[in-house]
């Protein structure tokens, strides 16, 4: 990496950043490779103290920009090949694009896609790879044709990275459901947040709050958007009547935003140890699933279904109300298939809906409305060089309700 040497310079203090040693104004000269040349600048330099990262910073009309921003490697925690453990690894990056920035990661929320990439359930998986996309950082380089965000920024990336931008749902603001497929940010080889410094295209990063703080933010970015936007959907009135199906990562967030939309809500879970914590959520009432069915049959407008295992479709749509929508979120591994009674469907009018997280207007809209509204994910922390085993404890069934990894780089 090239190092940086003051010729006559003004030094100030660095404000907007601690981890600055200082702005650095007027001329500079870069030394590379045991050669120096004068590099003149217009804005300033900001130099840091870790060394991991240079970012040549010019003003122009559109603010901040790098004009390189340049990484011999980076260190992230990568999946070697299916179903095995993570390991530290390192990759080389290119110059910075046009169209995007890096950003600093400090917290990253564990998704249980996640661990469906690392075991390549889905047969998308390309190894190795770095998983993750739940991120929370702090932005530190952007691309020369970036306007929304600038470094220091706050910034949050989810599970899609890019689409095509020009078919008929991308222009309705519908990214998620890209006619010609949308980029998950970890799919086919792409590496995700459980990595030092994440580069993503800045149209699919997002500015976090004030109102969140960095661990709340992180799942809202996958498990938030995914039970938001369908709930913002179909919920069409006060006093929607809704059922969340399942009350883990996803149901315990589906509560807070039903209940904050206005519908009257009622939990559905496998054991009655949660039903007070339900309550809190925002639940006006607690089922248990296989015991009081035949009480529900006939009750919910809407029925979102958040867990990934295998439930009986024909039951969940006793529940529903004629002209009453399931919503299909959790996908379970191993190609599972739903079986839908036409004579219910048919003759009840019901509707069956899948939901794949959400456009880029919806995943700021729900970022602000989990803002002002209060709704935050109940979250353990766990340090990223910890990862595997926070998996396991995922796996296990024992998170309550998400894991959030915090950034041990040393």
């Amino acid at each position: 990496m090239a190092s940086l040497r003051a010729g006559s310079l003004k030094a100030i203090a660095c404000k907007k950043r601690s981890h600055c040693d200082r702005v650095i104004q007027s001329q500079l000269t870069v030394s590379s490779g045991g050669r120096s040349r004068p590099f003149a600048t217009n804005g300033g330099v900001s130099v840091h103290r870790d060394s991991v990262v240079c970012n040549f910073l010019a003003t122009d009309k559109a603010g901040f920009h790098a004009n390189n921003a340049k990484l011999l490697s980076r260190r992230g925690w990568a999946v070697p090949e299916a179903k095995s453990k993570l390991t530290p690894w390192t990759y080389e990056v290119g110059e910075l694009k046009p169209h995007e920035v890096d950003i600093r990661v400090t917290h990253n929320g564990l998704c249980h896609t996640d661990m469906h990439m690392r075991d390549n359930d889905w047969g998308v998986s390309a190894f190795p790879f770095i998983p993750g996309h739940e991120v929370v950082g702090e932005v530190v380089a952007v691309g020369s044709d970036v306007t929304g965000l600038r470094p220091g920024d706050r910034a949050g990336v989810g599970w899609i990275s890019n689409s095509c931008r020009v078919c008929s749902n991308c222009k309705r603001g519908e990214e998620n459901i890209c006619e010609k497929g949308y980029t998950g940010l970890i799919v086919m080889g792409n590496h995700g947040g459980f990595q030092e410094i994440c580069r993503v295209n800045a149209d699919f990063a997002y500015q976090i709050p004030e109102g969140l703080n960095a661990a709340d933010a992180a799942p809202l970015l996958c498990a938030g958007i995914t039970v938001y936007a369908p709930l913002r959907a179909h919920i069409k009135h006060p006093n929607t009547s809704v059922a969340v199906f399942g009350v883990g990562g996803l149901g315990h967030l589906a509560l807070q935003y039903a209940h904050k939309m206005g519908a009257e809500v009622t939990a559905i879970s496998g054991h009655r140890d949660k039903e007070d914590e339900t309550h809190k959520m925002g639940a006006d009432h607690f089922a248990v699933w296989g015991k009081d069915n035949d009480k529900l049959y006939g009750t919910f407008d809407i029925l979102i279904n958040t867990v990934s295992a295998d439930v009986s479709t024909a039951e969940l749509m006793k529940l529903l109300k004629v002209d009453g929508t399931l919503v299909q979120v959790g996908i379970p591994g191993g190609g599972a298939v739903m079986h839908v009674p036409l004579q219910d469907l048919v003759f009840g009018q019901k509707h069956v809906v899948g939901s794949i997280v959400g456009g880029r207007a919806d995943m700021q809209e729900m970022l602000n409305f989990s803002a002002v509204h209060g709704v935050k994910p109940m979250v353990e922390t766990w340090p990223l060089s910890q990862v595997n085993e926070a998996m396991q404890h995922v796996v296990d069934g024992k998170a309550r309700y998400r894991v959030v990894l915090t950034s041990d780089w040393q």
